[in-house]
């Protein structure tokens, strides 16, 4: 089973090696991981994509929990939530299918970054489900590279995942 977790964390040096160490420690593959700052510099978030099952999954979650530098762990479950990736793609071109790729590219709503005579760059963002479908549009004319940043998700509650004692922004 997937899942999302979302971590938020004290912003200190080595707390993503821990982390990290837990997951390779207890035979789980993190499939994605996106780390950055909140809107509170001393706190980042970690946000998490691993298979496993539910119940080895909770003992994860407990030993997180357990961290010093944990803050709040947050198993996101399906609908709860929004996500998004970054995927910058390389594209070989031809004079020949040039036009194609630059309509498959623009029906997708693909932004151009960098034209060449030989290859495109592009920058996409969705859900994995739209960037698989991006990949896999591009992948006739010839994918070069691809780089992805990984899932980053936000709760749809009105709550958020915030930090205990750290203020709710009132709309």
């Amino acid at each position: 089973m997937k899942h999302t977790i979302s971590v938020l964390v004290e912003n200190k040096f080595g707390v993503l090696a821990r982390i990290s160490g837990l997951f390779s420690a207890r035979g789980f593959n993190i499939s994605s991981l996106a780390v950055g700052e909140t809107e509170d510099p001393s706190v980042s978030r970690m946000t998490i994509g691993v298979e496993g099952d539910d119940k080895t999954l909770e003992q994860i979650k407990k030993q997180l929990n357990k961290l010093i530098d944990v803050i709040k762990v947050v198993d996101f479950k399906e609908g709860e939530f929004i996500d998004r990736e970054l995927v910058l793609v390389k594209v070989a071109v031809t004079a020949k299918n040039r036009k194609e790729v630059l309509e498959s590219i623009e029906s997708f709503g693909a932004r151009i970054e960098n034209a060449g005579s030989k290859s495109i760059s592009i920058e996409a963002t969705g859900d994995q489900t739209r960037i698989k479908a991006l990949l896999e549009l591009l992948r006739p004319f010839g994918i070069l590279e691809v780089v992805r940043t990984g899932r980053v998700a936000m709760s749809t509650e009105d709550k958020g995942l915030k930090a205990e004692g750290k203020p709710e922004v009132n709309e």
